[in-house]
């Protein structure tokens, strides 16, 4: 796959098996398992983020979707990044520093100022992504690690007033 095969997008009704899928595997390969009626986010997942005003994104390559991501927006100033899942056979190739990246675009164009994440303190690669992206742990709690990073501003003024 090259960059230029890549196409990060908004999620559209039709994608929704697909990327229900997509993040119940990464959690069963995480996990062992993966509990279907734990995710009720993930039934309609269109109903569930752009419809309440929230952001999911999908990665996709040459038709398939091998990557989704998702924004809660908590407030005016805060979002929480949620369901960040690569397909296990497109891992490692910069999908989802490219999700990140697009949502950290689409907070900064609704004026957020930080953004968290909450993850499985064993879930390594994931913190990992997210410290490179300039996270900092914030809290530890009952086997999760919390992570948050602050946006730089909308429309910062040039003379530094």
């Amino acid at each position: 796959m090259s960059r230029h095969d890549l196409q990060i997008r908004p999620l559209r009704p039709t994608d929704q098996v697909a990327a229900r899928r997509l993040i119940l595997a990464g959690l069963a390969e995480h996990f062992g398992y993966a509990d279907e009626y734990a995710n009720p986010d993930l039934d309609d997942i269109a109903a569930n983020y752009p419809a309440r005003g929230h952001v999911f994104l999908v990665a996709e390559v040459e038709g398939a979707l091998i990557g989704a991501a998702g924004l809660l927006l908590v407030g005016s100033e805060a979002g929480r990044v949620v369901r960040v899942s690569v397909a296990r056979e497109h891992r490692g190739q910069g999908i989802a520093r490219a999700l990140m990246t697009r949502l950290h675009e689409r907070a900064a164009m609704t004026g957020l100022d930080r953004l968290w994440v909450e993850t499985n303190d064993d879930w390594t690669d994931a913190i990992g992504l997210y410290v490179a992206l300039g996270y900092r742990e914030y809290a530890h709690a009952d086997g999760s690690v919390y992570l948050a990073r602050e946006l730089a501003p909308r429309n910062p003024d040039e003379h530094g007033a």
